[in-house]
């Protein structure tokens, strides 16, 4: 333990607002308890107090959501809605977000350690994703084929999946969840989710308002609050689910592709982990570069998969841009989520913390010098690491090659651009990379380089709704967002129409 950054605490008059909520799982249009009895508790992990109760949901309750979603899929009005329909309810769900989102970020902050301020940004993010899709609603459209001959028309249509499962993380609840079901909803289908339960909040109520102030049918959106192991597992394997997205860590990603595999062959859509690279070189907008890279690093407490954990620095300019990094970095405020200057909040949970120090130590282990940060930081409550920067980190190093999913920055150096490619290529991830050079020449031939979904240039976690996100090789399967989002949930249904008589087979 140390004091060598100082924590930040939140006022006593919002400490004031910390009050545990009780939950209920939400099936067939119902609140519902679990069959067993059984709840659990999430405590705050800035505050260390309980601030929800939720139902601790079994196959019972995930068997029972699966119907209901099936049943609304087959019988319910919800499929057989016109577009603009559905994209009257998807709209309104935005606004809906948006007259919540002081509550539902305050709810977030509290479940998740993420300062208040940000997780409030979070929640317009979420409303925007929202409206995107409900205009996607109207463009889920087949196509007709009329030169196949005098007697041979053809139609190819889109029809929706049926029932869809959604398990989502805890480190963007609301707005990880935003990037799938509206997009399953436009498209037509019902979906059973599964938040994680360390922070289940915000998706227990989003359920809940879908239905009571946007107007979706009761069993078209159900969600259960519990556990991987049952829940997640049946979800996985259940012959009545359509479909699967799961985002989350790339072992229990591809353990959830081999149950839908080796159940009913289920499509699959997984958005995994990544270990991202920011690669500097001598021209760049070096004031730019070292505050995007502390944003990559740092955003949500490293906790994202699309964390900048690893940077790329040219060796002619290594030395002193880790100067001044480190120099920044001991000034972001880390501390209470609910102090509104905190820029760095709590460590998701204890057992998740014992993880990011493990990785602290096998660095230290491997070689790789610690130029700041790496300790558990003195505060009265809850559980915050340092803002921690290794400098000298070689490619073959662990820390340069998992994914530490924390406040921990890696700093390698390269010599030139193909050395730069092979470093950032030669990991299990691709999800994404960024490259700063002012040179269009050195910026394309980078990024057409790296192996990885998205590629930044001159920038870092920058997004729009109309792109589409997700990674090559270990980080996952599929796209979110993006035009074609919403037909992820269809299927392509070829319609042959014969026209006229017909040539005999058998004469």
């Amino acid at each position: 333990m140390n004091d060598k950054v100082i924590f930040y605490a939140a006022d006593p008059s919002a400490l004031a607002q910390i009050k545990s909520k009780t939950y209920r799982a939400r099936i067939g249009g119902k609140d519902v308890e679990a069959a067993s009895g059984k709840t659990f508790e999430r405590r705050s992990p800035a505050h260390d107090v309980v601030v929800g109760v939720y139902p601790e949901c079994g196959l019972v309750e995930t068997d029972n959501a699966v119907a209901a979603a099936k049943q609304a899929f087959e019988k319910g009005p919800w499929p057989r809605m016109s577009a603009a329909e559905r994209e009257a309810v998807i709209r309104k769900s935005a606004q809906l977000i948006r007259a919540h989102a002081k509550d539902w970020a305050l709810v977030e902050s509290l479940e998740s350690g993420k300062p208040y301020a940000q997780a409030l940004e979070e929640m317009g993010w979420a409303a925007g994703i929202w409206d995107y899709a409900a205009g996607l609603a109207r463009h889920i459209h087949g196509e007709t084929y009329n030169q196949l001959g005098e007697q041979t028309m053809g139609l190819v249509v889109r029809e929706p999946l049926g029932v869809v499962a959604l398990i989502t993380p805890w480190n963007f609840p609301l707005l990880i969840v935003s990037q799938k079901l509206p997009f399953a909803l436009a498209a037509g289908c019902t979906a059973v989710v599964k938040p994680s339960e360390l922070t289940s909040g915000t998706t227990l109520l989003l359920a809940k308002a879908l239905e009571e102030e946007a107007g979706l049918p009761a069993g078209v959106v159900n969600v259960l609050s519990g556990f991987g192991n049952p829940v997640g597992a049946r979800l996985s394997e259940h012959p009545d689910v359509d479909m699967i997205s799961f985002t989350g860590s790339t072992g229990v990603g591809k353990s959830v592709a081999a149950s839908a595999a080796a159940s009913n062959l289920k499509k699959v859509a997984l958005e995994l982990g990544g270990k991202n690279p920011q690669v500097i070189f001598p021209d760049a907008d070096i004031e730019a570069a070292l505050d995007a890279v502390l944003f990559g690093v740092y955003f949500n407490m490293g906790e994202c998969c699309n964390s900048g954990s690893r940077i790329l620095v040219h060796e002619t300019i290594a030395e002193d841009f880790v100067k001044q990094l480190v120099a920044r970095a001991k000034k972001i405020k880390v501390g209470d989520p609910l102090n509104p200057d905190v820029k760095l909040g709590a460590i998701i949970e204890p057992k998740h913390k014992l993880k990011i120090l493990s990785h602290i130590e096998t660095a230290q282990k491997e070689g790789a010098k610690l130029e700041t940060g790496g300790q558990l930081m003195k505060s009265p409550c809850g559980c915050y690491i340092e803002p921690t920067i290794f400098s000298g980190v070689k490619p073959q190093m662990t820390i340069a090659r998992e994914e530490v999913f924390g406040p921990v920055l890696s700093v390698l150096t390269f010599k030139d651009a193909d050395e730069a490619a092979r470093i950032v290529n030669d990991v299990a991830y691709g999800l994404s990379a960024s490259v700063w050079s002012k040179d269009v020449d050195t910026a394309f031939k980078a990024a057409r380089s790296f192996r990885a979904g998205t590629v930044w240039i001159n920038t870092f976690m920058d997004g729009a709704n109309e792109l589409p996100f997700g990674g090559y090789r270990q980080s996952g399967l599929g796209r979110e967002l993006g035009k074609d989002a919403a037909l992820e949930y269809t299927e392509a249904k070829t319609i042959v129409l014969h026209l006229g008589g017909r040539s005999p087979w058998l004469n």
